[in-house]
């Protein structure tokens, strides 16, 4: 009974999704730049429900609740709570992000370091965006497989289905008004289904009782530079996330962008926190199930089954949605960053559309082919963070904070931190078993700093030479 419950809400819910994104795109979408950046009016609450949903996707309701399960709820807040911290840091840069009002953040980058710091920061965003596409395929398909007894890889592609097809038809009008709804009803499945959950495990007293000993420590087993390497990927993400800064370009103004910021800060930290005891009472109630898939047994097992069918539609809606947001965002990165900023000649708006959508597809299914190569959500999770935190982010954050950082050492931290990552995670197989942050990020740093102050000194020498000749 249950399991058909669900999979008749799950299927109503991704209908209504698909209806909207039709309805959005033939209704809303007739520029590239409502494709990209829904026109650049989106008001404060749907703002607020976006990057809610952008940011809470497989990587929280799956990887996130994996970590927990594994290593116990206070080594999960230390695994989660880069993404607040991270928030507040994004409340004095929104406006001015709004202002630029640009499509990709290499673009952003480009008026500060120029056109090759652009091209080279697109490329890793790229590396970067396609993996984070990919685990939210998988994390589609563990949802579709508890709901329904379909295998991981047939839901997976289903998954990578529907999010190719909503990026494909409505761009961000539709990612961002069904983000709103989803962000609802995650919210509304987690407080709903909470009470139920503790009474099974005891209240919060049971299941401190019944976890097991090395969950409650606050590293669960994990060394201090094992707990930093979980932390710095989220943290960084965020900071530099293009998906943030592309919202905050389509608020309707700067002061909307700025404000919707303190909404995302505590809707993330209410989801965090209720994913940490969900997750947590998983390890009570099911200590034998697969880690990827705690909230989703606890939603599939562990509640009523009307609670349990909002919560595993909302997740699946996350998915997706997240999923829809990066593909989208990868996308614009070709078409912006490469085919238009490249081209010859000046390419008609309506050309800039179509390749978009193309685009939308061909990355989509590489996507899928990527995801296949990891083990675990969590681990393509790890990669796609670091990826993108250590090769973008510090230069993303000097070029708003340090008016001495370069165009030479910008590079040089882009191509510190990307192939800081790759080499960690493939060539030397993460020794230690330490996650490729507390390599990359290092490097990264050093070589922006260090580049930065050896050429801005050039510079300066420069501009001195030149007004003394004048």
């Amino acid at each position: 009974m249950g399991n058909t419950v669900h999979v008749v809400v799950i299927i109503s819910y991704l209908v209504f999704m698909v209806i909207l994104g039709l309805y959005l795109s033939k209704r809303e979408v007739k520029t590239s730049e409502d494709f990209m950046l829904a026109g650049s009016r989106l008001p404060q609450i749907v703002l607020i429900g976006t990057l809610l949903a952008t940011w809470v996707g497989s990587g929280t309701v799956v990887g996130g609740a994996s970590f927990i399960y594994q290593y116990g709820p206070i080594a999960g807040i230390f695994n989660l709570i880069g993404g607040p911290i991270g928030v507040i840091v994004l409340y004095f840069l929104a406006d001015k992000a709004r202002t630029l009002k640009k499509h990709t953040i290499p673009e952003m980058l480009e008026i500060r370091y120029g056109s090759v710091v652009r091209l080279v920061a697109a490329i890793f965003i790229l590396l970067a965006y396609v993996g984070i596409v990919a685990y939210q395929f998988i994390g589609g398909g563990y949802v579709l497989s508890v709901t329904t007894g379909m295998s991981v890889e047939l839901g997976t592609i289903i998954s990578a289905v529907l999010v190719i097809f909503l990026a494909f038809t409505g761009g961000l009008f539709s990612v961002a008004y069904t983000d709103f709804v989803s962000s609802l009803l995650i919210v509304l499945g987690f407080l709903i289904g909470l009470p139920f959950v503790l009474m099974a495990v005891g209240g919060f007293s049971g299941m401190a009782e019944n976890l097991p000993e090395q969950t409650l420590s606050w590293s669960g087993g994990l060394t201090f530079p094992q707990i930093l390497g979980y932390f710095l990927p989220l943290f960084l993400l965020i900071l530099g996330d293009q998906n943030m800064y592309q919202r905050f370009a389509a608020a309707k103004d700067a002061k909307t962008a700025k404000k919707s910021t303190v909404g995302f800060f505590f809707g993330n930290l209410l989801v965090v926190g209720l994913t940490i005891i969900l997750a947590s009472s998983a390890i009570v109630l099911f200590p034998n199930i697969a880690a990827d898939t705690a909230i989703l047994t606890i939603a599939a097992d562990g509640v009523p089954i009307p609670i349990g069918a909002i919560i595993l539609s909302a997740a699946v809606a996350f998915i997706i949605t997240t999923g829809n947001s990066y593909l989208l965002s990868a996308s614009g990165n070709l078409v912006y960053d490469l085919f238009n900023r490249y081209s010859k000649k000046k390419i008609a708006d309506k050309d800039l559309l179509k390749f978009n959508r193309i685009t939308v597809v061909v990355l989509g299914v590489l996507a899928y082919s990527l995801g296949t190569f990891f083990p675990s959500v969590l681990a393509i999770q790890m990669y796609s963070y670091t990826m993108y935190g250590a090769a973008i982010t510090p230069a993303v954050l000097a070029s708003f904070l340090w008016k001495r950082a370069t165009p030479a050492g910008a590079l040089a931290s882009i191509a510190a931190g990307g192939l800081g990552t790759l080499l960690w995670e493939i060539g030397l197989d993460k020794p230690l078993d330490w996650n490729s942050v507390l390599f990359s990020l290092p490097l990264s740093i050093i070589a922006l700093v260090v580049v930065s102050l050896f050429t801005s000194n050039k510079i300066l020498t420069l501009d001195n030479s030149k007004t003394m000749s004048s």
